[in-house]
Parts: structure tokens; C-alpha cells; sequence
């Protein structure tokens, strides 16, 4: 088109006028002192005239202007050499070498600042992009072209629109401002400020900003999406929403692939599922949305809150998998838990919220009210909002604490079931080598004295802490001493430990790395022998 226009030929007329007019621009160009802006040039123009009375020259049909390596093409000009700009009509183009073309209505040109202002269906062109406007200043000297009253930037894998937005082709850099939207085939950013980059296809969040997709929404403030790959960087304190809304992830610093749906947390993760009414929490995590599998660690607990009473749990690792309908949580080493009704330490745990169950393993502790509990395995039933009952294995240990004068119910043996009623305990069986020492009571509170009993079988009755009715079976001996004949070591069973110290006393108190003392030796299975 360019080469049709620069070849036509002149009428005899006007040919003379711009013979004379150009031999005036090269005069002036070779008068023009080093540093100042450079005039601009009328390479063509079919008609020229000059308007009565004003500093202003007509130019009509197949105009074009040359001015520090762009070229500029219209219908019809106003060429005012007094400023040194020019004013252009319809079909204006500017093609910048080979690299950057723009076409509008209007553009009105000042070669002292190269500031192009153009105005209605504007188009900007370079080989990476296309920016569409109504309005465009295009600053040559910054390359910046820049808009302020709606505009779209489109390449070949997003579309970009704002009220407001600027972009270099240069560096492939556009920034965009004031209701900004970045529609992509997979998923759609909606941002307060957004700087996108037309090579690298990355878009970095500057503003509040929501990105949707089928799988979610996530809403932050600053970070990073790459467009190609799905990965993301979210910073200060992004939270990524599951598709149906019950299952958020919030964190300071959050790596995220929306593709896989695998995201990793640093800093003050916290994991809520609404539907299983759990919540996972830590320094670090992940969490994969396919598989629903999630791990926290570095000051990590959980927190199940589907009964009336929430359960605390801490570890220095913690996993959590779900399903549609069951969750299942995973707690490893210095593992300490907290209800209202139930505590507990151990190694490691495992809570399934299929059957309700806490299985705890490596020298399990557990405490309700003023009863401990400790073996070396540990499963807890739980009903509801409570306990229902405790199976201690392979060794079991239960104390009582009578809470005057230093005065300790015991009760021992291979195996026991220990059964619980509104949170209270009621019923003990023992299966295997059971041992107990309980303090005999009058209705009067008197205390008769202290009842030793050896058996292979044993059960109890129990009602408020009291004991209503003890049964023994298969080679049983039992004894009761008044208090005044006994000695410190008869008070004791063999292996005694009251570990109060260790005891989670509030949620807050299962981050509490309690030290044992050390003439505290626990008890293993090898080492349990009657007595």
C-alpha cells in the first residue's frame, strides 16, 4: 500500500510547490543546531495549499510525513511548521520500521516532544500484541503507548481489557489499571492493577485481584500467574477457594498450579474444610485438590470441630486426606491433644472420622478428669461429642487420683477396656495378669483401707469415681491393710507414673514441649512381670 502511495505521480502543479517546499525543509534541517528537535518532514502529498491569514499548510489525499525513523500516512493534514506538529485525517498510519504499525482517525503529532496522540478505532500493532482503544498517546521518545478511556490488549493467549493502561513494545511490558479483566481459555483474572508481559505470557498482580477457573477462585493482592504453565506465586495473604466453596487454603506466601490444583504454603497456612468440619494449620503445608491430601508442619495442628466439643491436635507433622464423605488425620512425633472431656500425648496418632476412632502409638498417655491411662498402644472410640471407650494394649496402665493426701487408685494388666458414660468413666476390664490397688471406702467417706488384688481377669463398676462393684476370676488373691500399716512402696503399683506435668491443660498448651524427669522410666511389655 505504502509503495503505491510513494509511487503515484503528482499532478505538474503540485509537484513544483513540494519541489520548492522540500528544498525549504532541507535548508531548514541543515540549519537546525545539533540537539534540538528534529522538523518534521513532508515527504508527499497529492495537494498542498497554504490557509489565509494562518501559520498552517492544507495537505490533501496520500499524505506522508517522515520524522526520526517513522514514517506517518493520512488522507488529509494540517502541517503547522511554526510548532513543528502536525494534524492528520482518516486512515492515519504510523509504521515504525518493521516493528511497530499504528492506525486511527485522527492523530495529532508533535515532533518536539515525538508525542503521537491518536483518537477513534485505534489500533496498535507490533508482532507480539495488538492494542485496541479509542484513544492512544503514543510517546515515541519513552516507546510507551498509553490509554485512559477504555482499551483491550490481545495476543495469542489472553485478551486484556481496563479502563486505563499503557504498553511498551519495547520490553513487551503493558500495565493496566482500574477494572481490569484477563480472559484466558482456562480461567479469567479480574484485578484492581495488573502488569502483563506479551512474551513471557506472565501476569504480575499489583492489586486486589480474584482469579476464577472451574476448579476455584483465588483472591490476592500481589504475586505472580504465569498464563502458559498455570503456576502462580501469591503473597501477602492470598486464600485459593475449591469450586464449591467448602474448602479454603489461605497463606502469607502461597506456590500454586492451577492445572494439577497442588499448591504449597509458607507462612500461617490455614487449610478449612466446612463440609468435614476440620482445619489444618502450620508455618508450612501443601495441598493437592485432586487427591485431597494435605500436610502441615512447623507449629502445625488441627482442629476438628464436628461434635459439640472442638479436638486440638498438634504434632511436628501433620497430614490430612478426605473423601467425599471421611476424613483422616495423621500426626507425627510430639503429638498432643486437647478436649475438654479427653487429653492425650504420644509419638504418633492417627484420628479417622469413619469409625471415630484415635489410634495412638509410642508410649500413648491419656487423661480425663482426674483419670490417667497409659500403655504402649492406645485406641479411643469416640460417640458423638464424647468418649466412649478407651482399649489399651499388649500393657496397660490406669491411675486414679483421689485428690487428698497423696492417694492414688491403680489398676494394671496386659490388655483393658475402659468404658465411658457422658464423659464419664463407668466400666474397666482387664484381660491378663490384672493387678489393682483401690482405696476402700465407708458411705461416710471413711476410708476402711487400701485393697490389693492380683487376678488373670478383672472388672469394675464405677459410678462419679467411685467404685460400686469389683470383680476377680481365675486364680485371684486379694488383700486389704488398714492405712496405718502400710509403707510408701505398698501405695504404689511397680511402674507407677503420675504425669501431670506432661498434661495439655488448654488448646494453646499442646505447642508446650513439657521435659520428663528423668527417673521416669516407662514401662514396655518385656519389662511387665506380676508381681
Amino acid at each position: 500500500m505504502k509503495e503505491t502511495k510513494q509511487h503515484k505521480l503528482f499532478s505538474i502543479e503540485s509537484a513544483l510547490i513540494l519541489s520548492v517546499l522540500f528544498v525549504f525543509v532541507l535548508a531548514a534541517k541543515a540549519q537546525q543546531p545539533a540537539g534540538q528537535p528534529k522538523i518534521i518532514e513532508l515527504r508527499q502529498a497529492n495537494e498542498l495549499r497554504k490557509a489565509a491569514n494562518k501559520d498552517v499548510q492544507i495537505l490533501k489525499d496520500n499524505v506522508i510525513f517522515y520524522h526520526e525513523g517513522a514514517f506517518m500516512y493520512c488522507d488529509s493534514a494540517y502541517l503547522y511548521e511554526g510548532s513543528n506538529r502536525f494534524e492528520a485525517f482518516s486512515n492515519v498510519e504510523i509504521d515504525q520500521g518493521d516493528t511497530i504499525f499504528v492506525y486511527g482517525d485522527y492523530l495529532n503529532y508533535n515532533g518536539n516532544t515525538k508525542l503521537a496522540e491518536l483518537r477513534h478505532n485505534v489500533r496498535m500493532e507490533d508482532k507480539a500484541s495488538t492494542l485496541f482503544t479509542d484513544s492512544l498517546n503514543y510517546d515515541r521518545l519513552n516507546n510507551l503507548g498509553y490509554y485512559f478511556d477504555g482499551g483491550m490488549l490481545v495476543d495469542e493467549e489472553n485478551e486484556l481489557t481496563s479502563f486505563w493502561g499503557q504498553y511498551n513494545p519495547v520490553n513487551k511490558e503493558a500495565l493496566f489499571s482500574d477494572s481490569v479483566k484477563l480472559v484466558n481459555k482456562d480461567y479469567t483474572i479480574f484485578s484492581d492493577t495488573l502488569k502483563y508481559n506479551t512474551q513471557s505470557k506472565i501476569a504480575d498482580i499489583l492489586g486486589p485481584s480474584t482469579i476464577v477457573s472451574d476448579s476455584g477462585y483465588i483472591e490476592t493482592t500481589r504475586g505472580w500467574y504465569n498464563t502458559i504453565t498455570d503456576d502462580s506465586q501469591l503473597l501477602d495473604r492470598s486464600t485459593v477457594y475449591s469450586s464449591n466453596n467448602d474448602k479454603t487454603l489461605t497463606g502469607d506466601t502461597i506456590f500454586y498450579n492451577g492445572a494439577s490444583g497442588y499448591g504449597t504454603v509458607h507462612g500461617n497456612m490455614h487449610l478449612q474444610d466446612t463440609a468435614k468440619k476440620i482445619i489444618l494449620q502450620g508455618n508450612y503445608g501443601s495441598y493437592d485438590e485432586k487427591t485431597e491430601f494435605a500436610m502441615a508442619t512447623d507449629s502445625a495442628f488441627a482442629t476438628e470441630y464436628s461434635q459439640k466439643d472442638s479436638l486440638f491436635i498438634h504434632g511436628d507433622t501433620l497430614t490430612m486426606l478426605t473423601d467425599s464423605i471421611y476424613r483422616e488425620v495423621r500426626a507425627f512425633h510430639n503429638v498432643r491433644f486437647y478436649r475438654t472431656d479427653l487429653q492425650g500425648v504420644c509419638d504418633s496418632m492417627v484420628f479417622i472420622s469413619k469409625d471415630s476412632i484415635l489410634y495412638m502409638y509410642v508410649e500413648p498417655i491419656i487423661w480425663n478428669d482426674n483419670n490417667q491411662i497409659f500403655g504402649e498402644e492406645m485406641n479411643i472410640y469416640l460417640n458423638d461429642s464424647t468418649i466412649e471407650k478407651v482399649h489399651v494394649k499388649n500393657y496397660a496402665f490406669s491411675i486414679q487420683d483421689r485428690q487428698k493426701d497423696d492417694q492414688y487408685n491403680q489398676l494394671k494388666g496386659r490388655d483393658m477396656n475402659a468404658y465411658f458414660k457422658e464423659g464419664e468413666l463407668r466400666y474397666i476390664l482387664v484381660e491378663g495378669d490384672a493387678q489393682s490397688l483401690y482405696y476402700i471406702e465407708e458411705d461416710d467417706g471413711t476410708i476402711i483401707g487400701l485393697n490389693k488384688t492380683q487376678s488373670a481377669y478383672l472388672s469394675m463398676d464405677l459410678y462419679k469415681n467411685e467404685l460400686q462393684k469389683l470383680k476377680l476370676w481365675s486364680s485371684t488373691t486379694a488383700e486389704t491393710n488398714p492405712l496405718s500399716m502400710l509403707k510408701p512402696e505398698d501405695k504404689k503399683l511397680k511402674d507407677f507414673i503420675w504425669y501431670e506435668n506432661i498434661r495439655p491443660i488448654n488448646k494453646l498448651d499442646i505447642f508446650r514441649r513439657p521435659i520428663k524427669n528423668s527417673t521416669e522410666k516407662r514401662p514396655t511389655p518385656r519389662r511387665f512381670e506380676r508381681k
